[in-house]
């Protein structure tokens, strides 16, 4: 029979930073894992790992990314908006740990590319780079940022211009494997998993039984 910790306010105050940065980081849940690739106006690249992407809509398709508060130089926030483009890429097993290790402080002439041994590619959606490497990744185009002072961090908002998704992982409804893509998960800030998929259910309505889409032979996959 196990017993449950109560954490109050207090407490939370007086933890080591990097324990309290480690508690909440892991407590919010699964998130989603991404490496955002960027290059500066001297055409120097960077990647910078977040696990604080979120979808915002879909039309257009925008999405939302948390950054630290500025105190010190943030290298993928600054490419950002002084160049108005960024990729974000789905990390796969075969990243790990090199992935991880793109978190590094890196001096500002030295590239998470070359260090970390990812593969710059190119489209004409944007001027930032992708990683080869990446299964599933996105052009995005900076739209705007909302400055939080709760905390000092910085939610940027941008629009996919461009989606780059192995045909084998979209479904006839649109729906995108990401499991069939090998697309990681990550709980804290250096807990990386796999998925496993569960079960798709159909639209919910009220006064109706959910049912599985995975199960059912209106299933057209």
């Amino acid at each position: 029979m196990h017993s449950n910790v109560h954490i109050r306010k207090e407490e939370m105050a007086t933890m080591p930073d990097r324990y309290r940065a480690m508690l909440f980081n892991s407590l919010s849940g699964f998130k989603s894992l991404a490496l955002i690739a960027t290059k500066n106006s001297q055409g120097r690249t960077n990647i910078g790992v977040f696990n604080s992407i979120v979808h915002i809509g879909a039309h257009p398709p925008l999405l939302g990314v948390v950054f630290r508060p500025d105190t010190v130089r943030r290298h993928t926030l600054e490419h950002i908006l002084d160049q108005k483009s960024y990729t974000i890429n789905h990390i796969n097993q075969t990243m790990l740990p090199m992935a991880h290790q793109a978190s590094a402080k890196f001096d500002d002439d030295i590239s998470e590319f070359t260090e970390c041994g990812f593969t710059e590619e190119y489209s004409i959606t944007g001027t930032a780079p992708y990683i080869r490497e990446s299964t599933i990744k996105m052009m995005m185009e900076y739209k705007m940022h909302i400055p939080i002072p709760l905390n000092g961090t910085i939610f940027v908002i941008g629009e996919i211009t461009e989606a780059i998704i192995p045909d084998t992982c979209i479904q006839e409804d649109g729906y995108v494997d990401l499991q069939k893509a090998g697309t990681l998960t990550v709980s804290g800030l250096d807990a990386y998993f796999s998925t496993e998929l569960i079960d798709r259910y159909g639209y919910a309505r009220p006064g109706t039984v959910p049912h599985s889409l995975l199960n059912s032979t209106e299933r057209s996959i």
